[in-house]
């Protein structure tokens, strides 16, 4: 039997599923749900390029990240009311727009910004991993709606990319962690893909006692195959 609370395989990911369309004023948006996990993306476009570029003839994506009061279990204070984002925010918006960027012909844009928003309304663990597969949703959309106006100078999208947590729980490497599994992972690791396969970011944490090399070759092979699964998702969905 699965050690896993979920009573998930090893290998085994939450239900998926990406809904677009979902905001009537984004460029792009989509719904993003990986099991009780629920990041709403919208990819709004700006006619300018941030200051310090422009002249340069390219342009920019870049991401903002929030989660609402009760998409946990307590209510959280808005961040506005602190003046400024949390330091995990920071992290993680940054985060998707690295994500995004590794996969984008910015040149192809011209001389305007995409910023995609994405706002957790329900969390129960690998909010971050969430957000970066729907925001591609999201961002392709607003290409493909920046294409059909004549807008782009060529192809930007050069790839798909997705994320996924994998961790160590109760000794076991397993993919796509839920909260429950989260908060006490020996180790915690989020992975950025490309479609290709190609490595955008990893992040790997471990509680107490460090992993191995081959913990995390096990792991990078768990989240290539949850990656995987993600991109075709996403490719099913902008089909």
């Amino acid at each position: 039997m699965s050690v896993r609370p979920s009573k998930r395989a090893p290998d085994a990911m939450r239900a998926v599923s990406i809904e677009r369309g979902v905001a009537r004023y984004a460029e792009g948006s989509c719904l993003v749900k990986f099991g009780e996990t629920h990041v709403l993306c919208c990819a709004s476009l700006e006619e300018k390029a941030p200051g310090w570029l422009r002249g340069q003839g390219k342009g920019w994506v870049t991401a903002e990240y929030a989660m609402l009061p009760r998409a946990t279990h307590e209510r959280t204070r808005r961040e506005v009311t602190s003046g400024k984002p949390s330091g995990r925010t920071q992290e993680i918006q940054r985060l998707i727009g690295r994500s995004l960027r590794a996969v984008v012909d910015l040149k192809m844009i011209g001389e305007r910004q995409i910023t995609v928003d994405c706002d957790v309304l329900q969390a129960d663990g690998g909010t971050r991993t969430a957000s970066i597969t729907g925001a591609w949703v999201a961002l392709h959309d607003c290409l493909a709606w920046m294409k059909a106006r004549d807008m782009l100078k060529g192809p930007a999208l050069k790839d798909h990319v997705a994320a996924v947590s994998c961790g160590i729980y109760k000794g076991a490497p397993v993919l796509d962690l839920d909260y429950a599994e989260d908060s006490s992972a020996e180790t915690d690791a989020n992975f950025v893909l490309t479609g290709s396969g190609g490595i955008v970011e990893i992040q790997g944490t471990a509680e107490g006692t460090p992993f191995s090399e081959e913990e995390l070759l096990e792991l990078l092979r768990l989240a290539k195959a949850g990656c995987a699964s993600l991109v075709d998702l996403q490719k099913l969905a902008v089909a």
